[in-house]
């Protein structure tokens, strides 16, 4: 399956200054997969070290010797390591001792070398007694795959580029079909082997087997990664779904327990931010650049990484989602919210918040930071649009700054002057060209 980071190991691999390369993200992501696929296309060889229960890899780093490290690895290997020709990648790089830490020696020593490591945020974020290579790595960030990568996966290629160069005529024409497709993303998300499992049997038991198991690993690393917050990270994941359910979707510690406060599961919900399992988004006060200015740390919501791992989690039956419009209006519209931030924060990274005023309904699901405008962003997982909030904030809150509103809903493209509303499926295409539109 194509991924679109692949244009962006390429952009690395042919980088003037390049740096060993950190490729970060959840497990279960396709970090391997794309590792594995870029050396295998970019490279004349690829040299390959999972470092999972690798009784040569625990070893390896005992030093930082940078020629006999990889003077071992190509013997180990039986390759032949070529600085310009190889890709050298360790996987799973946070399971050994020091493999981190090697980095910094690799760029300084070896800098003609191509070293990519990939490892799950679950261990690089809390890896303990072992120093991070600040400045001496390039990064990069990999998500649950997208719509458009799914439509791609689907061999809709040319339908996904009709939805990314935003021609509203022809998905009107196709709406019928780009909902039907929806719908299928919204019940496999975007984890690569469910929607592997998926286009090869459309067998919707099986997609939500391979869910099931992805929930269990990671409540298995719950335990692997930490200590004394297992219990409370466990409580925080498990109320996801009640938290998602209420009208207002601002995090209540009280529906973690009874009585409790943030003081005690602050360390819990960072955890799982650094882990890339969820997305917090904080609330914001005022819709003027820079947004985090006006952030507010005490109040956010929290989202899972990936839309098919939330209805799992949920316990949504797979036919709720897959037959009729019951995925897009039940849940008040937390799977279509999710989705929207998901395909947000894997397509462009932008800086989103919420906004909502206290003692009132008043709210704003987003609001987005582009490059050359705040973007307020109202979430409609049906074709009833009505809402006062949007108008509200634009036209009477903030009106001296001549915002213009975004509305994602089921609804087709139409420009009402002070707003646009575009299909629910086309908004990771609205903020990936925004986010480029400055570059």
């Amino acid at each position: 399956m194509e991924r679109t980071i692949y244009s962006q190991l390429v952009e690395w691999k042919n980088a003037v200054g390049r740096k060993p390369l950190m490729l970060l993200g959840a497990r279960q992501v396709g970090k391997t997969y794309i590792l594995k696929r870029f050396g295998n296309r970019e490279f004349k060889n690829l040299v390959y070290v999972n470092c999972h229960n690798n009784e040569f890899a625990a070893n390896l780093f005992s030093d930082f010797d940078m020629e006999r490290i990889v003077y071992q690895v190509g013997i180990h290997a039986e390759q032949q390591i070529i600085e310009g020709e190889t890709l050298l990648v360790f996987d799973e790089i946070q399971e050994v001792r020091n493999g981190i830490a090697s980095l910094k020696y690799f760029c300084e020593d070896r800098p003609n070398l191509h070293v990519a490591v990939a490892g799950s945020l679950l261990g690089i974020s809390l890896k303990e007694n072992e120093s991070y290579p600040v400045g001496k790595v390039n990064t990069l960030r990999m998500f649950p795959m997208t719509f458009s990568e799914f439509l791609s996966a689907s061999q809709r290629e040319m339908l996904g580029e009709a939805i990314g160069n935003l021609d509203y005529d022809s998905m009107r024409l196709l709406d019928t079909e780009c909902i039907e497709k929806l719908r299928q993303y919204f019940f496999t998300g975007g984890m690569p082997e469910a929607v592997a499992k998926w286009l090869e049997t459309r067998d919707p038991i099986a997609v939500r087997r391979i869910h099931q198991e992805i929930l269990e690993a990671y409540y298995m690393d719950f335990s692997k990664h930490t200590k004394t917050e297992v219990q409370r990270i466990r409580m925080v994941w498990d109320s996801i779904p009640s938290q998602l359910a209420k009208e207002n979707k601002k995090f209540i510690f009280g529906m973690v327990k009874k009585g409790a406060r943030a003081a005690q599961f602050e360390t819990a919900i960072q955890w799982l931010v650094d882990a890339g399992l969820v997305i917090k988004v904080n609330r914001c006060n005022a819709p003027r650049q820079p947004l985090k200015f006006y952030m507010d740390h005490s109040a956010f919501k929290i989202y899972l990484l990936d839309c098919g791992l939330l209805a799992t989690l949920c316990e949504t039956q797979p036919s709720d989602i897959l037959l009729g419009d019951n995925a897009f209006v039940e849940f008040k519209g937390a799977f279509a919210e999710n989705f929207v931030l998901q395909q947000i924060m894997a397509s462009s990274q932008l800086p989103t918040y919420y906004y909502s005023k206290d003692a009132s309904t008043q709210e704003v699901d987003f609001l987005v930071q582009c490059p050359d405008r705040i973007v307020p962003l109202e979430v409609k997982a049906e074709e009833n649009v009505k809402s006062k909030s949007l108008s509200t904030f634009i036209k009477e809150d903030f009106k001296s700054l001549n915002l213009k509103g975004l509305r994602c809903s089921m609804k087709s493209y139409v420009d009402q002057d002070w707003m646009e509303n575009i299909p629910l499926y086309a908004v990771e295409a609205f903020f990936s060209k925004a986010a480029n539109s400055a570059r």
